[in-house]
């Protein structure tokens, strides 16, 4: 359990550290630029992402996500104790890794964020952002096959949603302590979650309605 723990812990920790020191590098360079900074950020988070469950995937399985842990659970893949350990882990590892982030670029270690991420539309991107990472996860055969299916799905709703595609609750939380190109204002973390939740529940839902179907 310690080794699956820790590996849980490593990838989220690093996770969080690419998305949020690659929205600071991106930033810096892009000259004022947002879909170059977007772009730049979009390429390292899913490079990061496909790397890590690779390596991962075959110790813990590569959740780095307490919504992906929390609808295993419910399917019964993962025992209740477990998926409270893995979520422990994941939500250290990733403010971890935004501490990580801020030091890396000569930051203060804590910071609060003030961007704000409000609105209907964002938290429908966040519930349909959630929604298809969790059913891309719940239909990838292998870990093997999650490790470029789950980053193409996160990259491309980077670009289609409002929101950039969070849906994570633990890397939400993390972003929150970085004021940076990443962040988000504490006072927004609660609705991401809520809407990352919904489209969990809403991705497990439809995932059971394909299998049932398919088994007829």
């Amino acid at each position: 359990m310690s080794r699956v723990l820790l590996a849980e812990y490593l990838g989220s920790a690093v996770l969080a550290a690419a998305v949020i020191g690659s929205g600071i590098m991106a930033e810096r360079l892009a000259g004022g630029n947002a879909a170059v900074a977007l772009l730049a950020n979009t390429l390292a988070t899913v490079s990061t992402l496909g790397l890590l469950i690779a390596m991962f995937g075959p110790i813990s399985g590569a959740h780095f996500n307490p919504a992906v842990s929390l609808v295993i659970w419910v399917r019964g893949a993962l025992p209740a104790k477990q998926a409270g350990f893995y979520m422990v882990a994941q939500i250290a590892g990733c403010c971890s890794g935004a501490l990580l982030a801020n030091a890396m670029f000569d930051l203060s270690l804590v910071q609060i964020s003030v961007h704000e991420r409000a609105g209907v539309g964002q938290w429908l991107s966040e519930s349909v952002a959630t929604a298809g990472l969790i059913s891309v996860v719940l239909t990838s055969p292998s870990s093997a096959a999650a490790a470029w299916r789950v980053p193409a799905w996160i990259g491309a709703a980077y670009w289609f949603t409002s929101s950039t595609s969070f849906a994570n609750p633990a890397i939400t939380l993390a972003r929150s302590l970085s004021d940076t190109f990443a962040g988000i204002a504490p006072q927004s973390v609660l609705a991401f979650v809520a809407a990352q939740v919904v489209g969990a529940f809403a991705a497990l839902a439809v995932v059971r309605l394909v299998e049932r179907e398919g088994a007829v």
